[in-house]
């Protein structure tokens, strides 16, 4: 399985061949002077460079860097191999066929960043705002071209999905087309939530069965993104849990019950549990939640478990439109 990328970036890093050891960092234009109006300078984790003109050469290095450029209405250059040979997700599809394509060029990223496989292709700049990897590429990507990504490093795993795509579209010369991506989504999400009133203030727990543990994944600092947007509230006990200790031993699923218990296996067979041996689980069958048919399980084989822990510019209006009905199911229960 190949590694997902989480949330990143909050200021754009537009850097050539120097490096940003050789010259000082420059301070970021202010905001709302780079939609499309260049030159534009920022700086990012590592320093910080100026970019001449309108990108139209993009390559990126993660597949929400890919979501982003193809929300924007940019088809990348060339793109890590996510899919590992397996079905384009639904929500890339649809961006896809918009865009009158049928498949993007990709580089094997099964050990990294292919460096010379992106140079090869001569990108404008290289989108990196949604990786945890730059530590690692930033000093091999820069000399290719400007690099886009955050402005610290703990950005990499704390910014939302939004102000990702606003970092990238600043130096794109896409802003007002990030906005009406944004928007597009809070509408998704503003006709879900109004079209099912009975979600507002249920509980939920959110739980991943991993091959080593059965986690909490609704931790009190979890990003509450779509369930939280619908209406629905994390339970009392996600204050015991946060995103480095967030482990449910089997003598404790009594954690996980709430209003409504969502699961997801995305490991099938190597989870730490099946479905069925959770479901027949005996202290799994004592919570309220599972005695009254609050339970559903989230698929994991078309995608949407993977999209709901890492949201991205082109699947969160997907997102709603796939769990809004799972979760209707549960809320009504037995």
């Amino acid at each position: 399985m190949k590694k997902l990328v989480a949330a990143a970036a909050a200021c754009l890093a537009l850097v050539t061949a120097c490096s940003a050891q050789d010259r000082p960092a420059q301070k970021a234009a202010a905001p709302g002077t780079a939609g499309g109006v260049y030159p534009v300078t920022l700086t990012n984790a590592w320093g910080g460079d100026t970019i001449d003109k309108k990108p139209l050469r993009v390559a990126t290095v993660s597949d929400g860097d890919t979501s982003i450029a193809l929300a924007l209405g940019l088809v990348p250059v060339i793109t890590p191999d996510t899919e590992d040979g397996g079905a384009i997700p639904e929500y890339k599809k649809r961006a896809m066929d918009k865009l009158g394509v049928t498949s993007l060029k990709t580089y094997d990223d099964t050990d990294g960043t292919d460096y010379e496989a992106i140079a090869a292709e001569a990108p404008d700049v290289i989108l990196g705002v949604n990786t945890w990897g730059m530590d690692t590429d930033y000093a091999k990507l820069a000399p290719i071209a400007p690099v886009v990504t955050y402005a610290q490093k703990k950005d990499a795993d704390t910014l939302p999905w939004q102000e990702r795509l606003k970092v990238a579209a600043q130096a794109l010369g896409k802003s007002a087309e990030a906005e009406a991506v944004i928007g597009g989504n809070r509408k998704a999400i503003a006709d879900a939530a109004a079209a099912n009133p009975a979600f507002r203030g249920k509980t939920y727990t959110y739980v991943v069965v991993h091959p080593e543990q059965i986690t909490f994944m609704s931790y009190a600092d979890q990003d509450p993104g779509i369930f939280e947007d619908l209406g629905l509230r994390k339970t009392d006990k996600a204050a015991g849990y946060t995103a480095k200790d967030n482990g449910v031993s089997l003598e404790n699923l009594d954690q996980l019950d709430a209003d409504v218990v969502l699961v997801t296996y995305p490991f099938g067979d190597e989870g730490l549990l099946s479905a069925s041996e959770l479901a027949g689980n005996k202290l799994f069958q004592s919570l309220e939640a599972v005695k009254n048919k609050h339970v559903a399980v989230v698929p994991a084989e078309n995608t949407l478990s993977s999209a709901i822990a890492y949201p991205d510019a082109l699947s969160s209006s997907w997102v709603v439109e796939q769990l809004t009905p799972i979760l209707a199911k549960a809320v009504a229960g037995g």
